[in-house]
């Protein structure tokens, strides 16, 4: 069985740009968390506003909780929608209206933005309540391609990609179960 690199890797300018930002942003990427509400990555956005983005890539970690995935990986698959926003109005006020319903729930439930709401628990009893709207399944149903679809991920979840031009799963990867008890 392949060895795969499970190590969380940070590149030097994402630690750069974080690091850059206020005193909390840099003890907050230094814990892990690059999920804040005055977060670098967010303050080069063209269409969404960097807090509406801040609180998509925290519901993306909240919808898809994996412990060990770092915040980048959030990150990136929320990126792209500022692109996409950029050059769709309805889609670009679906998400800005979505990201301000879940603050609105929030400080009624909680006194604070989702974004500052600190218990995961709490974060997802307020998507639960949304979760038969329209940004609910828009976000859920694209998360599933731009979260998983990312080749660093893959590594992470134990998925070594596609076995075809290697000569299929029988000569790679066929025999690898290693969660099966032996008989």
């Amino acid at each position: 069985m392949r060895e795969l690199d499970k190590r969380t890797t940070v590149r030097r300018r994402v630690f750069l740009r974080g690091a850059a930002t206020a005193p909390a942003a840099a003890t907050a990427l230094a814990a892990g968390m690059t999920i804040a509400p005055d977060a670098a990555w967010a303050g080069d956005l063209k269409a969404i506003k960097p807090a509406t983005m801040t609180v998509l890539a925290r519901a993306a970690r909240d919808i898809f909780p994996h412990d060990r995935f770092p915040d980048r990986y959030y990150i990136a698959a929320v990126l792209p929608y500022d692109d996409t926003a950029a050059g769709d109005a309805a889609l670009r006020k679906l998400l800005e209206e979505g990201a301000a319903t879940l603050d609105a729930e929030a400080r009624k439930r909680f006194g604070r933005d989702y974004i500052r709401v600190a218990s995961e628990e709490q974060r997802v009893e307020i998507l639960k309540s949304m979760e038969t709207s329209a940004f609910f399944q828009k976000l859920r149903g694209d998360l599933i391609v731009s979260l998983y679809n990312q080749k660093e991920v893959w590594a992470k979840l134990g998925y070594e990609g596609s076995s075809y031009e290697h000569g299929g799963y029988i000569n790679r990867g066929f025999n690898d179960i290693d969660w099966l008890p032996e008989a």
